[in-house]
């Protein structure tokens, strides 16, 4: 949960829904990264950056925006660049709350109760839906991130991100498996 869920006080909301469609909490902290930390968490290779660049580009395209007055260039790695700057700014500004949670299509999951990216395309009754609005357009036009929450893994594109991810977050000991009582076939009660 980035620093927008910490400072509004979302996080015991948002740990109930994970919790809520059956997610275990096998690893929980808060902390303030650093900003090489921050750095670190976000995509850097100029694929990824070009990505991020040219969804700006076609926000500012579909709005009728000149991407060339905005950010003086119109390159999509120079614009991904700019993002990335600001969402590891964003992410080292305050607490987050980090947190890896397991159970069944655990990605899948998480995924589709963060809601959109953006959380103005989000679904109401999503994470993002529920408690933000912001547009990229208008978060661009401020030169600042996205402010959507949470971040939430993905396995589509890399099968290994959910694992990089936690690794760069968490050492192996900070990690607790058990089983939750929901698990458990049966239990006996003393009557």
């Amino acid at each position: 949960m980035k620093p927008d869920a910490v400072l509004r006080g979302l996080v015991g909301e948002i740990l109930a829904r994970f919790e809520r469609v059956g997610l275990t909490i096998i690893g929980l902290k808060l902390v303030k990264p650093t900003l090489e930390h921050a750095q670190a968490h976000y995509p850097v290779t100029d694929v990824q950056l070009s990505q991020m660049g040219n969804k700006t580009l076609s926000t500012y395209a579909s709005l009728g925006l000149d991407p060339k007055r905005e950010f003086g260039t119109e390159d999509s790695v120079a614009i991904g660049r700019m993002i990335h700057k600001w969402n590891s700014e964003f992410l080292s500004s305050g607490p987050v709350v980090a947190c890896v949670l397991e159970g069944v299509h655990a990605v899948k999951k998480v995924r589709a109760l963060a809601g959109k990216t953006m959380p103005i395309d989000a679904a109401p009754g999503t994470i993002r839906g529920d408690f933000s609005s912001i547009s990229p357009a208008v978060s661009n036009l401020l030169k600042a991130p996205v402010h959507n929450l949470v971040h939430a893994s993905d396995n589509e594109n890399d099968p290994d991100e959910p694992q990089k991810e936690i690794s760069h977050w968490f050492q192996a000991e900070e990690l607790v498996q058990y089983v939750p009582v929901s698990n458990h076939a049966s239990i006996k009660f003393d009557r």
